[in-house]
């Protein structure tokens, strides 16, 4: 039993835990509300046309993207400066699971509020994201943050899988199958949320502030100068930039399928408790691929991992596109193969988040970690907006088949640049700007 335990011989099991405890809560938003069951209830219910519904759909998630994209990386420097990392945390925190219950609230024709009410909390939980991965490499060492890293994404998945029982008991016992009634899932994402943030509320500590610019006027100058430094120095960074832009275009596939998932599966004939089941088999997927990465990432490295998950997701591309273009009759009689083929999605998400994250992290002095997480962010919020507006455009153009060979696309450029990424080399600089930057702040 020691064996299973994923805080076993860890200096600080209690941190790490807490830390994984927000993974897990914010479960409820990315499955329940971006990827399964709110944009199939906002497309059928609130705005009552499909095909309007995908634009409005497509809209929205790029438009709030968008807004993380513009502001992130100032936010992360703000919260290094005024050592305000678990603050932004928790407010974001708080702020997205009181939206989320108001998502709940929501029916026919309420388009405009369901509209700001998602782009609200979507743009709270990405900044909530990107402020928990800034704290991985201070609960990690360059030894086991793999392992730390794929410990949150674990619990994440293990939230998820709670979650989809829990939802499929509601389905099932209290009647709540037709897509219609479906309000009070939201309402549970949002107290699931809250709830969950309490332990590292408690639990993780502040981060102190860092050494600011003696010439800025103002802690908000300080950040503006910290981002301005770090642009200077982006020659010191040069793995860190090639991997960020590799990372941008595999990206585009993952959050596109992110949030066009359960669109994708109803389009392939899955209906109300079908869509819970297959959600839950890629959870189970998803899960067991996140406990293997962890096991095996700091041994392999994180490039190396990259690299193998990259390639699932081209394989799992290809493979939804043949399906796609199966006459509609033939595809019916074989949904089985969807049930096969989808969970390429699981192994993927699995597998690519945790080893993408931990690979920033490698990369990061300790000094910049909000920033350079709040980059990462940036740069997947960016990938965002730009997979979004392109997949879900050209399927509402051309229809599954091409926008499904759009994603394979973005899958295979990804996996082209991150060859060109050298880990050890990106791992050095960290190290080496880490200690000069520790000395100058000593003196």
């Amino acid at each position: 039993m020691k064996r299973l335990n994923p805080f076993r011989g860890l200096d600080n099991p209690r941190e790490v835990w807490a830390w994984g405890m927000y993974d897990l809560a914010n479960q409820s938003f990315t499955l329940l509300i971006i990827t399964l069951l709110f944009p199939i209830y906002f497309k059928r219910v609130i705005v009552g046309d499909e095909a309007r519904g995908d634009g409005l759909w497509t809209i929205a998630g790029a438009g709030s993207l968008a807004l993380v994209v513009l502001i992130s990386p100032l936010v992360g420097a703000c919260a290094d400066c005024w050592g305000a990392k678990k603050r932004l945390l928790m407010i974001t925190g708080v702020c997205c699971a009181v939206l989320t219950c108001g998502l709940g609230l929501l029916g026919p024709g309420d388009v405009a509020a369901a509209m700001a009410l998602f782009m609200a909390a979507n743009l709270c939980y990405q900044l909530g994201e990107n402020t928990l991965a800034g704290f991985l490499p201070e609960i990690s060492t360059p030894r086991n943050i793999g392992r730390i890293s794929a410990t949150g994404w674990s619990m994440g998945y293990v939230g998820a899988l709670l979650l989809q029982i829990v939802v499929i008991a509601g389905m099932l016992v209290l009647s709540l199958k037709p897509t219609a009634d479906w309000g009070p899932f939201f309402i549970l994402a949002g107290l699931w949320f809250a709830i969950g943030i309490v332990a590292p509320g408690v639990i993780l500590r502040e981060t102190p502030p860092h050494a600011v610019d003696p010439n800025a006027s103002t802690l908000f100058g300080a950040a503006l100068s910290r981002m301005r430094d770090t642009v200077r120095q982006a020659n010191q960074y040069k793995q860190l930039i090639r991997f960020l832009t590799a990372f941008f275009f595999y990206a585009l596939g993952v959050q596109a399928m992110i949030y066009f998932a359960g669109i994708i599966a109803a389009d392939f004939g899955l209906v109300e408790e079908q869509l819970l089941i297959f959600s839950l088999q890629l959870t189970l997927t998803a899960g067991a691929a996140a406990i293997v990465t962890g096991r095996l990432q700091d041994t392999l490295g994180a490039r190396t991992t990259v690299i193998a998950f990259v390639i699932v997701w081209i394989v799992t591309a290809l493979g939804l596109l043949g399906l796609a273009l199966l006459p509609a009759d033939v595809r019916s009689a074989n949904q089985w193969a969807f049930w096969v083929v989808g969970n390429g999605v699981g192994l993927g998400l699995g597998g690519i988040g945790t080893a993408s994250r931990s690979m920033v992290g490698r990369f990061t002095p300790r000094h910049k970690t909000a920033e350079f997480f709040g980059l990462w962010g940036m740069t997947y919020k960016g990938a965002g907006v730009v997979g979004l507006l392109s997949f879900g455009f050209v399927k509402a153009a051309l229809g599954n088949p091409a926008s499904l060979g759009v994603l394979a696309g973005f899958f295979v450029i990804g996996l082209v640049l991150v060859l060109r990424v050298d880990e050890r080399a990106g791992l050095r600089a960290a190290l080496r700007i880490g200690r000069d930057a520790a000395r100058n702040h000593a003196s």
